[in-house]
């Protein structure tokens, strides 16, 4: 993968154009991308310099920037052959990065422009090949993140089926609870009843009568008292009529 050649417009450079060159292929890529800053501000040399000034960017690692400054000129360039160098060199800022699909599209549009280029032939070749490299290991990592899902959805269901039985078996204390306190209540009832039952049981007769024995009893004691009375009062009458003898 080899990036165009710095020096394409050469043959047109002003001094800063040079000077930049020099100091590219003495590898001082920043010296170099300030030599092109200063020819790009120079307007007739704005192209050439801003092509050059993209490759220093990449030779510093500096692929965002490298790209849009490829981006530009690749959109505002009539020319096909400089169209066909921005769009390789943006091919490969954005292969450096790991973006396969936009590289391969930059590439694409690179051959459009300049259809025998073997160099950048070659580089879509190996972008598309990584791109298949890519692909298996996204899917594996979708089906890696899937069953984590799946995993955190049966842990989170098996927290739920416990947290279901903790509160099934707090209700079933529950109950059990209130079932033991009803018993309770009811035993407690039914003593207190009993203790009832055996006060009036104390409190009653030992032997009860009936209403007709009772009326029976009554008429008995009536008709003794009333002997008695009467006895009393023969005894009575009596005793008016004894003579008691006085001895004077």
């Amino acid at each position: 993968m080899v990036l165009n050649s710095p020096v394409l417009f050469a043959q047109d450079a002003k001094s800063y154009i040079h000077q930049g060159n020099k100091l590219y292929h003495q590898k001082k890529y920043t010296e170099a991308e300030a030599a092109y800053r200063k020819a790009a501000a120079k307007k007739d040399q704005k192209v050439e310099s801003n092509f050059n000034l993209g490759d220093a960017l990449y030779k510093e690692k500096k692929f965002d920037s490298a790209q849009k400054n490829f981006e530009t000129i690749a959109s505002s360039s009539t020319n096909p052959l400089v169209k066909a160098g921005a769009y390789h060199n943006l091919g490969n800022s954005l292969l450096t990065n790991k973006k396969y699909d936009e590289s391969i599209d930059a590439y694409k549009k690179a051959l459009l422009n300049n259809p025998q280029d073997d160099e950048t032939r070659y580089n879509l070749a190996y972008a598309q090949e990584m791109l298949k490299k890519q692909k298996p290991q996204n899917k594996d990592n979708q089906n890696k993140n899937k069953n984590d899902q799946n995993k955190n959805k049966q842990n989170q269901d098996k927290n739920k089926q416990g947290q279901d039985k903790d509160k099934n078996n707090q209700n079933k204390n529950n109950q059990d609870k209130n079932k033991s306190d009803q018993d309770k209540n009811n035993q407690d009832k039914d003593k207190s009843d009993q203790d009832k039952k055996n006060q009036q049981s104390q409190q009653q007769p030992p032997n009860k009568v009936s209403k007709d024995d009772a009326q029976r009893m009554l008429d008995a004691l009536n008709d003794q008292e009333k002997n008695t009375q009467d006895k009393l009062k023969n005894r009575k009458l009596q005793g008016e009529k004894v003579h008691i003898n006085k001895d004077w």
